[in-house]
């Protein structure tokens, strides 16, 4: 089977490059899987689950938005947020949850409530994939 070059790049890290068989995104128009010669494609992913099969087995990681070019030999992902299943505190995941949903309820201005959507839709994401994923 051919495989593919996933790089999932955030502000902090390299967070993943490895060859891989098949990718699953969480796009903007929806969950989209992607294998070997792809066709070109440049979009936009939204908080949520990659799923990277290699070898028959899945891995997970949870991932904030960002942009993906996807070509027939590779994927890479520039996002805000990737955090493996294993590595998500699931606490601290909660806890910024209840803190973003609770600055929702003042009255904040139209910047401030892009930016904790944000990051309540990071929070959500991370607890979605650690949930699904416990051990």
């Amino acid at each position: 089977m051919d495989t593919l070059r996933l790089e999932i790049i955030t502000p902090q890290e390299i967070a993943f490059s490895e060859d891989v068989h098949m990718v699953t995104l969480p796009a903007i128009e929806g969950q989209m899987g992607v294998y070997a010669h792809h066709v070109r494609l440049i979009t936009r992913i939204e908080p949520g689950e990659i799923i990277v099969t290699r070898d028959g087995e899945d891995r997970y990681l949870a991932v904030g938005e960002g942009l993906v070019e996807i070509t027939g030999s590779g994927v890479a992902v520039v996002t805000d947020m990737a955090i493996p299943a294993e590595r998500i505190d699931e606490a601290k995941a909660e806890e910024a949850r209840a803190r973003a949903a609770a600055r929702l309820q003042e009255v904040v201005s139209d910047e401030e409530v892009a930016t904790v959507n944000a990051s309540l839709a990071r929070s959500l994401a991370q607890l979605h994939v650690r949930r699904r994923r416990r051990p």
